[in-house]
């Protein structure tokens, strides 16, 4: 799929390298390859090199093979180098025996008396360079690289200067999970060889790898295309947007509905249909309330309305569900349960229109959709056509009889497991969003960000989802390109305002801007 990245398990990428092997590319090569990538990567990040220290802790296996290539390369462009021997490598080791003579400083752990000498390279060190365990299993981990590890992070505690690379990913990160030993370093960059590994994207890893950055190493073509699990690129989204005709007119760009609010969530209503305008739907209906009608749409100004008749505030009557029956049958996408609330009558709406066998347009459910979706047992065998569900962690606990801390252990496995159970498309929320396929295919959003994690962003993604459904894109496009637009909004409005303060309104007016940049016009 052009412009998407892969991203492997370590077996996985075992499997690639050996390919590559009978391929004629061999795992010597590889290594000389991606030693000589992150040289050049430390050189980018910390120029220049001429009189600075770096500190090279290595390993007994490939990470460490790797990180001695490295220390060769920076040695050769004047780097005064000094590789820690964290464990015992091979007795014949050709990477080691290439340093000898040269002038760099090697020391091994076990002569290293109370780690005296650690301390000493650590406080002379401008950079640090983790190559002790990489893509190797994880396991706790315990004397003495505990200690060094523990060195090594009180050094940068006092120097925040100090730069940290990580080589594939910091020591204690597991490479498939990402779960994290809390003496894992935390890493300025990680530099991942070849291929982002599913670790990077773990709850407990996104900010111990800090910058992520894949260099290419010298692997064949076509060797990974079995790989299912890809990362939403500017290149895919770019391919993927919606043609704007100047001849065009509203009808060309789609019909949407989006059933939302209640009276206790009138914003949900109001950032969801307005972030379905925002990504260039034609017309947009919000099917509301009718006793929040007047609250939305004094806000809220160009979609038009379409009020659903209440026994009282905010509890729907008899007929409001056979009005938005009838009423959806013209429209090219449907949203429904933003901010709709938990009550009897809406729950029994919800899945009256969702679970009844009536044909709908191309439909996301978000929010109380999802939890009343929850309630019904074996739900996706009475809503039985394939939608976008966008739940966030606590939502997808309900949906699965997960618990939450569950689910944020393992977000990808998860989220691809019940899409092919449930034949939908999964959009779990939260740092790296996952959106799951059917048919066992993922994609990761590139993309964390705490400002995001304030009320009513998830309303603004389920708007960005079903506008860019109305215009014609497929239930996969329209899902992933909404998670990358609504993430990169995110970024935009982070860059102007910080982290901090960041509300889900301020991300409406900044959709059609990443729409414009991701396009590349000026």
């Amino acid at each position: 799929m052009t412009g998407l990245t892969r991203i492997v398990t370590a077996d996985q990428m075992r499997v690639i390298e050996d390919r590559s092997e009978a391929a004629g590319v061999s795992k010597d090569l590889l290594m000389e390859n991606g030693g000589l990538e992150v040289a050049r990567r430390v050189r980018h990040y910390t120029s220049p090199l001429t009189g600075k220290s770096a500190l090279i802790l290595v390993g007994s296996g490939n990470n460490g093979g790797d990180g001695l290539v490295v220390a060769r390369h920076l040695h050769k462009w004047g780097v005064r180098v000094h590789v820690y021997l964290c464990r015992k490598r091979p007795d014949t080791d050709p990477k080691l025996e290439l340093l000898v003579n040269t002038g760099i400083t090697i020391t091994r752990q076990w002569e290293d008396d109370r780690l005296k000498s650690l301390s000493k390279a650590l406080a002379k060190a401008h950079l640090v360079i983790d190559s002790v365990l990489g893509t190797g299993r994880a396991r706790p981990i315990e004397a003495p690289l505990k200690e060094i590890l523990q060195l090594a992070s009180e050094a940068k505690a006092l120097r925040p200067d100090l730069f940290v690379l990580a080589l594939d990913l910091p020591t204690g990160v597991d490479a498939d999970s990402g779960t994290s030993d809390p003496e894992s370093l935390y890493a300025d960059v990680t530099v991942s060889l070849a291929y982002a590994k599913r670790g990077h994207f773990g709850y407990e890893a996104a900010e111990r790898v800090g910058r992520l950055d894949v260099v290419g190493i010298g692997i064949p073509a076509v060797l990974d295309e079995d790989v299912q699990l890809l990362q939403i690129t500017r290149g895919w989204a770019q391919t993927r947007l919606p043609d704007r005709p100047d001849a065009s007119h509203k009808g060309t760009h789609g019909r949407a509905m989006v059933v939302a609010g209640s009276p206790n969530f009138v914003g949900a209503a109001y950032l969801a249909g307005t972030a379905a305008t925002r990504v260039g739907a034609g017309l947009v209906t919000m099917a509301l309330p009718e006793s929040i009608q007047t609250a939305v749409a004094s806000s809220a100004t160009e979609p038009t309305y379409m009020p659903l008749p209440e026994q009282s505030a905010g509890v729907f009557s008899e007929d409001a569900r056979q009005t938005l029956a009838r009423a959806v049958e013209g429209y090219d996408a449907l949203l429904i349960g933003c901010g709709m609330g938990q009550a009897d009558a809406t729950r029994s709406l919800i899945e009256g229109l969702l679970c009844s066998g009536q044909e709908l347009p191309s439909t996301v459910v978000d929010a109380d959709g999802l939890n009343s979706l929850s309630r019904i047992p074996s739900w996706w065998e009475s809503f039985n056509t394939v939608a976008v569900l966008t739940p966030h962690p606590g939502e997808m606990a309900r949906l699965t009889g997960k618990p939450t801390s569950e689910v944020q252990a393992d977000r990808i496995n998860i989220a691809i497991d019940s899409a092919r159970l449930w034949n939908k498309i999964v959009v779990l929320k939260g740092a790296f969003t996952v959106v799951a396929f059917p048919d066992g295919r993922a994609m990761l959003s590139p993309f964390a960000n705490a400002g995001l994690a304030t009320a009513g962003t998830g309303d603004v993604l389920a708007g960005s989802i079903v506008g860019l459904l109305s215009q014609g894109l497929s239930m996969e496009a329209a899902a992933a390109l909404g998670v990358y637009l609504h993430g990169l909004a995110g970024e935009g409005v982070r860059q102007r305002l910080g982290d901090m303060g960041m509300v889900a309104g301020d991300l409406l007016p900044e959709l059609p801007l990443v729409i414009k940049q991701t396009r590349g016009v000026r």
